[in-house]
């Protein structure tokens, strides 16, 4: 086999040891120097100080983190042939974990399956993808000839709007790029339950994907119980509540859209309008105001921090949130409490709502930490890639 050359980069003395401990990237001051003159989203070998390689990996010079590795494999030709291979690997796992009665999950989680910025989603027969980095721009055609090749899906729908596009020189691209015609709202299965999908104009690519096992094991636990949803979406973990044996769920988002979508997702379940309110209001004013509390609490907001300026405001927005939520808990009531905000990391989380207890003057016991299901791989070495943290909690008194 011919092996291709590519352009290099030399890193400063000692900067190789993020690569060498698994972790993917390497910021901008890390490089000593370029070789080859590679463009944004070309291949690069990385080197260390003595010449030595390190990993191949996509480099782009205009951005903080400059290099995303692929492989410590400095002899491997980055190819079609590559990519396949990956591919097989993820659609092979997902097959393991992934049950007969869903047909809804990730199929590729960015780093976490070697696709630096790919995310790629399964909707039944129809595909969506989501591309936030220049690397994996340039690999689209070999990317797209995979999934059509291995899933044989019906339609492949492009979802690449994310914030980090612009920040890697990208312009915004949505649209069908396989199949027939505009796909609108799909209909799935979630654990033989039903759910309407738009992947058109939905929250990332239509559904919150992560969240499936963690509304499986709530809704086991909301037997007879008198539930309310926050920040519902598109009521998902309502459904799940409904069919656990809830007595009653109020869902509650602030957006006209997201309620009619919950309420459609209900009835998809045979679930009635009176026993399980949809309820447009904003999170913070209706908790401020309602005299009535719940046995079990969902709070699942939006990322309150995008950027690091926001992570002290976003903890003053986390702890007003699980504050009120903790004072309309009963006695023994539960409170699963989330947040998908990259920027607070689990243990300054942890502390946010262990100071919203103090200020109830509540004592919680930790039934378990809650994070994305299976399908949402991490690399070991890359603890940011774990986004979603959350809390499963009981109140004593």
């Amino acid at each position: 086999m011919i092996h291709k050359i590519y352009p290099e980069i030399i890193l400063k003395k000692g900067r190789e040891e993020a690569l060498l401990r698994g972790h993917p990237w390497i910021f901008s001051g890390a490089i000593a120097s370029v070789r080859g003159n590679p463009r944004t989203g070309d291949i690069v070998l990385a080197k260390d100080s003595t010449d030595h390689c390190v990993a191949l990996g996509f480099f782009n010079p205009s951005t903080d983190i400059s290099f995303r590795a692929l492989t410590q494999k400095c002899e491997e030709n980055i190819s079609e042939y590559f990519w396949q291979s990956r591919l097989h690997d993820a659609y092979k796992l997902r097959q393991k974990i992934i049950g007969e009665q869903t047909n809804a999950y990730r199929l590729i989680n960015a780093e976490g399956d070697g696709f630096p910025g790919l995310i790629v989603d399964v909707y039944n027969t129809t595909l969506v993808f989501s591309i936030a980095t220049a690397g994996m721009e340039k690999q689209k055609n070999h990317i797209l000839n995979a999934l059509v090749s291995q899933l044989k899906p019906t339609c492949i729908y492009e979802r690449s709007d994310s914030r980090s596009r612009k920040i890697e020189g990208l312009e915004n691209v949505s649209g069908v790029v396989f199949g027939e015609g505009e796909t609108g709202v799909l209909e799935i299965m979630e654990n033989g339950l039903k759910f309407e999908v738009d992947v058109v104009s939905g929250q990332k690519t239509g559904f919150f994907l992560d969240q499936r096992v963690n509304r499986e094991t709530i809704g086991v636990l909301s037997r007879e119980a008198l539930v309310l949803n926050c920040f519902a979406y598109t009521g998902a973990f309502s459904v799940y509540c409904a069919e656990g044996g809830a007595k009653k769920v109020v869902s509650l988002d602030i957006s006209k859209t997201a309620c009619a979508a919950a309420r459609k997702n209900l009835h998809l379940n045979w679930f009635a309008a009176e026993n399980y309110p949809v309820v447009e209001a904003d999170v913070f004013t209706y908790l401020r105001n309602t005299q009535e509390n719940f046995n079990l609490i969902i709070l699942d907001p939006p990322a309150f921090a995008k950027t690091k300026r926001d992570v002290t405001k976003a903890a003053r927005g986390y702890k007003d949130i699980n504050l009120q939520a903790i004072k309309h808990l009963t006695q023994g009531g539960m409170l699963a409490t989330f947040s998908c905000s990259n920027l607070i990391e689990e243990d300054l989380f942890y502390k946010i709502v262990l100071a919203a207890a103090r200020d109830a003057k509540a004592d919680l016991q930790v039934l378990s930490r809650l994070e994305a299901g299976p399908d949402h791989p991490v690399a070991l070495g890359h603890p940011e890639g774990r986004y979603l943290k959350g809390l499963l909690l009981v109140k004593r008194t």
